[in-house]
């Protein structure tokens, strides 16, 4: 069974997603500030997936995204009232896999949920080991090195990288990548994939500012060179 940690001071929000989740068999906890998450995770381990809203009234959404990042891997489904989009860059770069914009309808939320735990599931199945200068990337293993240094990387960009070396010097397109790694409804949002490529070159690249290996191709895609 799939434990879901629902964050979020609205307590009828609270109410109706835990009431959805369970009716699809997910085991539901749940918090109604950034601290309890925190506990939760810690004393009860990190859950399958979280669905964190990033107004708390404690610790704002995006510390708690940052304090789960530094020891979890764990998927995590932001929620969030705010439309501008350097809110949206902004959880992405911490390390977000989603982002969901309040009002929302729950069959949409549960149908992206399904989706973060599939893919986080299948990352990393399908290809062995690939290096190159100094990069070594164990997609069995999910370990990631720069010159013999571990580098840690998130479930998404596991899943970005997964798709594009998996027939290296390859162009894939960015409809293809969005609905590859985000899923089916996605094919528009390409500042998800710029504020990936960008976290991708500045953990692995020699120079991010002139990327060898993760290569843009203006208005088309991405590829990885070896």
């Amino acid at each position: 069974m799939t434990r879901v940690l629902v964050v979020d001071d609205d307590a009828r929000l609270r109410r109706t997603l835990s009431i959805a989740l369970r009716a699809h068999s997910h085991e539901v906890l749940s918090a109604a500030d950034g601290r309890t998450a925190l506990q939760v995770m810690g004393e009860d381990g990190p859950p399958d997936i979280v669905i964190l809203d990033l107004g708390l009234p404690d610790l704002d959404g995006t510390e708690v995204l940052r304090r789960i990042r530094a020891t979890s891997a764990v998927p995590v489904i932001v929620l969030s009232a705010r439309h501008e989009s350097d809110d949206k860059v902004e959880a992405l770069d911490l390390g977000a896999d989603d982002y969901v914009t309040k009002p929302f309808g729950v069959e949409e939320l549960l149908a992206r949920v399904r989706a973060a735990i599939r893919r986080g599931g299948d990352a990393g199945r399908r290809i062995g080991v690939v290096s190159t200068d100094g990069i070594r990337l164990d997609f069995a293993e999910r370990r990631a090195s720069v010159g013999g240094e571990e580098v840690r990387l998130t479930p998404t960009e596991w899943r970005l990288l997964e798709a594009l070396c998996r027939e290296p010097g390859h162009l894939v397109l960015q409809q293809d990548l969005l609905r590859e790694v985000w899923g089916p409804s996605y094919g528009r949002e390409s500042n998800y994939l710029r504020v990936y490529a960008n976290q991708l070159r500045r953990k692995l690249e020699p120079d991010p500012a002139a990327p060898r290996h993760l290569v843009t191709e203006p208005g088309l895609g991405y590829r990885f060179v070896l």
